[in-house]
């Protein structure tokens, strides 16, 4: 038992690594490309930091163990649990930190126009993913049209955000890294080949953690008797989105709300509509207690992130309520 929880530490500290790699050079790639904080918060950073707990679903159902079940459980575990935890516990603790700054009347200002239509996506796409659950699996045809809609959606998203940049970034919403590129430590040049070498070799250290990272789990699920559908729920997420709540802090601190809180609800969006859509054409995609508690969890997390997003900001004492959901979610799924 010992050398499983070795192994999932393992690749665990290799997925974390891959993806702050993967992160500081899309940073970098922002900057040259002249691209807002908001874009590279809501499309940058977050489908960077999101790249672990992408990677596990695809991995898993084209690549995982040699029982298929298990590859589907652990898929649809982590699509779900990854908005549920973005949406509760990652939004919880940047709060935390914004608490301890700015005290329990402070607020988080993110920049509103982005985070509202964040918010708006996420919650239209992730309410037609629920929905599909519905639609048996021979009924193949209509499926596939929600698969298509949710991809259409992402691409719609991006397209409204990017539009968006240019005038952002003319009021000074450019991106700055905080970091060196990384790959300047070991000698290469700060340019756009340096960039490019990062990001692959980010993402060929990313796929090697999460396929370890799934084989972990299926040993996991059988020596502790528990199904590989609530451990994925559970575990994967909260473990493959430290990027996230890390980043996400650490903008906050230096008072950088819009890529903090972009960071998170950019994610949200990504892994709200490409996600599900692969869920729901490679997967049965079927309702069961978990799923739906985890499902309704999030939504009532994402609506009242967006009604309380108001002209000053986001408040504390009302995000803290998200942390609540989520301590709600582990008592209904673990009593």
């Amino acid at each position: 038992m010992i050398t499983i929880w070795v192994q999932l530490l393992l690749m665990l500290l290799i997925i974390l690594v891959s993806a702050q790699l993967f992160t500081n050079a899309l940073e970098y790639a922002g900057q040259k490309l002249k691209i807002s904080e908001g874009v590279t918060g809501s499309l940058f950073a977050a489908i960077a930091t999101a790249l672990p707990e992408t990677t596990v679903p695809i991995i898993a159902i084209i690549a995982g163990t040699q029982n298929q079940a298990i590859n589907e459980q652990i898929s649809v575990g982590a699509i779900l649990g990854a908005p549920l935890m973005l949406s509760t516990l990652s939004t919880f603790l940047m709060t935390l930190m914004a608490l301890k700054l700015r005290g329990i009347k402070g607020r988080i200002k993110p920049e509103k126009t982005g985070f509202t239509r964040d918010l708006n996506f996420f919650l239209m796409a992730f309410f037609l993913a629920a929905l599909a659950m519905y639609v048996p699996p021979g009924v193949f045809y209509i499926r596939a049209i929600i698969s298509i809609l949710l991809v259409s959606l992402y691409v719609g998203y991006v397209t409204l955000t990017v539009r968006a940049s240019q005038h952002l970034v003319n009021n000074g919403h450019g991106v700055v890294p905080e970091q060196p590129l990384f790959f300047t430590k070991i000698k290469f040049k700060n340019n756009t080949f340096s960039i490019f070498i990062q990001l692959i070799f980010a993402l060929g250290l990313l796929l090697f953690g999460a396929k370890g990272f799934i084989t972990g789990v299926e040993e996991a699920s059988n020596a502790l008797h528990i199904s590989a559908l609530l451990l994925s729920l559970l575990i994967i997420p909260i473990a493959t989105e430290l990027p996230e709540k890390v980043n996400s802090i650490l903008w906050i601190k230096k008072r950088k709300d819009t890529l903090g809180v972009g960071n998170i609800t950019g994610a949200m969006v990504f892994q709200g509509t490409l996600l599900p859509a692969l869920g729901i054409w490679l997967t049965p995609w079927q309702p069961s207690k978990e799923v739906l508690t985890g499902i309704v969890i999030t939504l009532i997390a994402s609506f009242w992130l967006r009604v309380n997003i108001l002209h000053k900001g986001l408040p504390i004492a009302a995000l803290l309520f998200n942390g609540g959901l989520y301590v709600v979610y582990l008592w209904l799924t673990l009593r």
